[in-house]
């Protein structure tokens, strides 16, 4: 089973995602998004402190930005989130004022490979929930960062729902199965 849960911050979708794989044996959690040690901002730090906390103690945290090989060891798997994972691949290649064309082509060739993975992934290897933001349903940014993220996240999740057998969008805590 590949799930794919969607919604806005805060709206419930890690304590959903992981509800989703209560009771495996084995669960990769993968955090593609940035350290402790590369971002000191202490909201970050306790952020990523209460999930660790939540997280029962046998499952491994994988803290890695090469999604294609995040899914592919066996087990469940939970990648949470694509959003920060799209922010880490933006930073990494120093992307932000780079012209849309080719931050989108940069964007494309990482995403493939890991929409391929996905797709190849047999169902007996385990599950694998995603996890991402919905960003589209609100204003239009003012900055150009802004709307390039949008634009490109916009474009990861439809990838990563076409790949997936079932999305979940979480308002408020509650879950609709699209």
């Amino acid at each position: 089973m590949k799930v794919l849960v969607t919604g806005g911050v805060r709206s419930g979708k890690s304590r959903h995602a992981e509800s989703l794989l209560e009771g495996q044996p084995v669960v990769t959690y993968v955090a593609p998004g940035p350290t402790v040690d590369e971002d000191p901002d202490p909201d970050w730090a306790a952020r990523l402190a209460a999930h660790r906390l939540r997280r029962p103690p046998h499952w491994r945290t994988l803290e890695s930005r090469d999604l294609a090989a995040a899914l592919s060891p066996d087990g469940a798997v939970i990648v949470d989130c694509l959003g920060t994972w799209l922010t880490a691949l933006l930073d990494r290649t120093e992307a932000w004022d780079q012209p849309s064309e080719q931050v989108r082509s940069r964007v494309t060739t990482a995403l493939d490979v890991a929409v391929e993975t996905l797709a190849a992934r047999p169902g007996d290897a385990g599950p694998v929930v995603l996890v991402t933001n919905e960003v589209g349903l609100g204003v239009v940014p003012e900055h150009r960062s802004g709307r390039l993220f949008r634009d490109l996240l916009g474009e990861v999740n439809q990838r990563m729902a076409a790949a997936s057998d079932e999305v979940h969008l979480v308002v408020a805590g509650r879950v609709l199965r699209l």
